[in-house]
């Protein structure tokens, strides 16, 4: 038996139970068993006296002996020992006792079984959650086992089950017999996956000794060591996966030279109202160097919203088109597009560069002037949607292609963008975010690209004001628009519509819509309504009425989050606020606060918040640090959805390390990752074979992150 044998295989499964641990935990191998750890442990170390029992501890262990036992029916009453029909049974009382007091053991199922076995006069050993019913300290289904049972002064593993396996059977203890046998049959022969001088090095115990302690540990200090090399070992592989990947590209990965800034560059930079903060000057500086390498840029762009990545990205088409080249923005949506296309054009005046936008919507007499400016190059820069991608689209010198807000387009998508450059060699990548990643995330998901941070807010820019308040405060709430609207200024409204599908949600909405046209009524008042369900044309229109002033209020699912930019905007309102993400609330807010004027955010709670989500909208109102923000929401909820990304959508699956607990065994991994390959680039060094083996193994063949544009 080795670690890719079929789990049916293993004594003990079969191939109906097979079937169920793939369908239900993803148990394919006795590899993928071995490495099913448990998510908590029972410390079943120490025996407590009945005493000493109250309905706060967790789970107890006691060992008693059986004094009295009852059956009862179901009308509740004493059921008579002869002639018992167990089916008449509801309910088995077993009182137990040792030398400080006595206790009752509760069996609704099983009671034929427990009835044969507890009899009294004979210990046993009783495990489960301590309760009170009535005036009596009781127990309901306690796991009982032999007084010299080996279960006693072990810690336990608990392992994630779901109902239809409880049901056919594959209880805890069946799962730890089977963990046991798979064990026996592999550790055996098992190869290290990590070479012995890094065991040295780093100080970690054998893979050998991990798996059997993390199953079945002697004591917390052996558990302790067990994790940690499992946890090292997880992201050390993957960090060394994902830096040998990019080290491969570029070497590989030949890129078209950018030499020159440009008069354009120039021309541009030369006539900004203001001066660029330090952070941009670094992040262009950073681009500029990649541009001239000779090897292709692949970058991510992080910088909070307002943080002045347009800008960025304007100076960085500018070099590309100062070196003869053109550049393109792929924005996932048509609103989007049609922002930037509108501050490009401004940034572009005194270049004398042509700018063009082509989004679905684009008119056919539109769209092949379009075409033909950017096969005869007199378009430098071209704005859209994914309509950028569509195969009649051609340029005659792609030099540079920024993606905006990239997790929103699929793999294919930016895979064709990266087709059109020119002469067959692939564009420079500049990829842009507005949602801050925390930086173990950042590391995992785009570990192969360079990343770069604007960190600083540009001048001017006032910090926006937020408040939390409950359903007692709602019509001070419309009071306070009133009082920015007759100041000139309008106001966001957002309501949870999570998943277009949920009719709960969008007769929230409706409801929502409804209550504010009352309180906001024409003439005086206009208010505009956008949501998923409306067509592209009375979103726009809906929309633009907006943006353009005609309306005061916009009532809104999410659609608004990234990228519409409506300086005039000085109040948010965010319904339901409990229900969102921290980085999707800080997203939310960053839509107002662009302009001259004081902002506000307006957090509008349920009446049942619970501890963890009130935490965070407490965290929203002390800090406007989008990164902080995201990296408190990662330790709260895990890195799964913070860019709609789970878990399993890093380049391998992580059975036991966190991104959200483990930063710091990240960070040594990967220094450690770097360290080893820097010494030993294509791991060919005999001491190394271990790591080659290990990278050939079917979950680092993942698709190529690298080519993330």
């Amino acid at each position: 038996m080795n670690l890719d044998t079929a789990i049916q295989y293993l004594p003990g499964v079969g191939p109906k139970r097979a079937e169920l641990l793939q369908t239900e935990l993803g148990i394919s191998t006795v590899g993928d068993l071995v490495r099913t750890y448990p998510f908590r442990y029972i410390d079943r170390s120490s025996i407590v006296r009945i005493a000493d029992i109250h309905p706060d501890l967790a789970q107890v262990q006691v060992r008693a002996m059986v004094t009295k036992v009852r059956l009862y029916g179901k009308n509740g009453v004493e059921l008579p020992a002869e002639k018992l029909k167990y089916n008449m049974v509801s309910r088995l009382s077993v009182i137990v006792a040792d030398e400080s007091g006595e206790m009752e053991m509760v069996f609704f199922k099983g009671v034929k079984w427990m009835h044969a076995r507890l009899i009294p006069g004979h210990s046993f050993i009783f495990f489960g959650k301590p309760a009170v019913f009535g005036t009596r300290l009781n127990m309901v289904h306690p796991e009982v086992d032999a007084p010299d049972s080996a279960n006693t002064g072990v810690l336990t593993g608990v392992y994630t089950s779901t109902e239809k396996l409880k049901t056919a059977g594959i209880t805890g203890k069946v799962m730890l017999k089977l963990i046991g046998t798979a064990l026996e049959g592999v550790l055996p022969t098992l190869q290290d996956t990590l070479p012995d001088y890094i065991l040295k090095e780093k100080g970690l115990v054998p893979l050998t000794y991990a798996l059997r302690q993390i199953h079945f540990p002697v004591d917390q200090n052996a558990l302790a060591k067990a994790t940690y090399r499992l946890k090292f070992e997880e992201l050390f592989l993957l960090q060394l996966s994902l830096l040998k990947q990019k080290y491969v590209r570029s070497r590989s990965a030949v890129g078209l030279n950018m030499p020159a800034v440009g008069e354009a560059f120039n021309a541009c930079y030369n006539a900004l109202p203001y001066e660029l903060t330090n952070a941009q000057k670094r992040v262009i500086r950073e681009i500029r160097d990649d541009m001239r390498s000779g090897h292709q840029m692949n970058r991510l762009l992080q910088g909070d919203v307002g943080s002045g990545k347009t800008m960025v990205a304007v100076l960085s088409a500018l070099i590309a088109v100062g070196n003869g080249y053109q550049a393109c923005v792929m924005a996932p949506t048509e609103v989007l597009a049609q922002q930037h296309f509108a501050n490009v054009s401004k940034y572009l005046r005194p270049t004398g560069v042509k700018v063009a936008l082509l989004t679905g919507n684009t008119g056919v007499k539109d769209r092949r002037e379009i075409h033909a400016g950017l096969q005869d190059g007199s378009i430098g820069v071209l704005i859209g949607t994914h309509a950028l991608i569509e195969d009649t689209v051609h340029f005659r010198a792609l030099g540079l292609a920024i993606v905006d807000e990239q997790h929103r387009f699929g793999v294919d998508q930016r895979a064709r963008l990266w087709n059109k450059g020119w002469q067959g060699v692939p564009p420079h990548v500049l990829v842009m975010t507005a949602t801050p990643i925390p930086r173990t995330l950042a590391m995992t998901l785009y570990g192969d690209l360079d990343v770069s941070v604007i960190d600083e807010m540009p001048p001017g820019r006032k910090p926006v004001q937020t408040l939390c308040v409950g359903e007692g405060k709602r019509h001070a709430m419309h009071n306070f628009i009133r009082d920015e609207i007759a100041k000139g200024r309008q106001a966001f409204i957002v309501y949870p519509l999570i998943f277009e599908s949920e009719k709960l949600d969008y007769k929230n909405l409706e409801l929502g819509y409804e209550e504010i046209v009352k309180a906001f009524p024409l003439p005086q008042y206009k208010v505009a309504i956008v949501h998923g369900q409306q067509t592209p044309q009375e979103k726009a229109f809906n929309m633009d009425a907006f943006v353009a002033g005609r309306a005061n209020i916009l009532v809104s699912t999410t659609v608004i989050e990234v990228g519409v930019d409506v300086p005039n905007a000085s109040v948010m309102v965010i319904e339901s606020a409990e229900r969102f993400g921290l980085s999707q609330l800080h997203q939310l807010r960053g839509r107002v606060g662009r302009g001259a004027e004081r902002s506000y955010c307006i957090l509008m709670r349920g009446t049942k918040v619970s501890k963890e989500s009130q935490k965070r909208l407490d965290l929203l109102c002390a800090t406007e640090n989008g990164f902080e923000l995201a990296e408190e929401d990662m330790k709260m909820r895990g890195p799964g959805d913070l860019e709609g990304t789970q878990q399993s959508g890093l380049p391998i699956s992580l059975n036991i390390a966190s991104l959200a607990k483990d930063g710091l065994i990240l960070s040594d991994a990967r220094g450690y990752a770097q360290h080893i390959l820097d010494q030993d680039p294509g791991l060919t060094q005999d001491r190394n074979a271990p790591l080659a083996a290990e990278l050939k193994r079917d979950k680092y063949q993942t698709k190529d992150y690298s080519q993330i544009s």
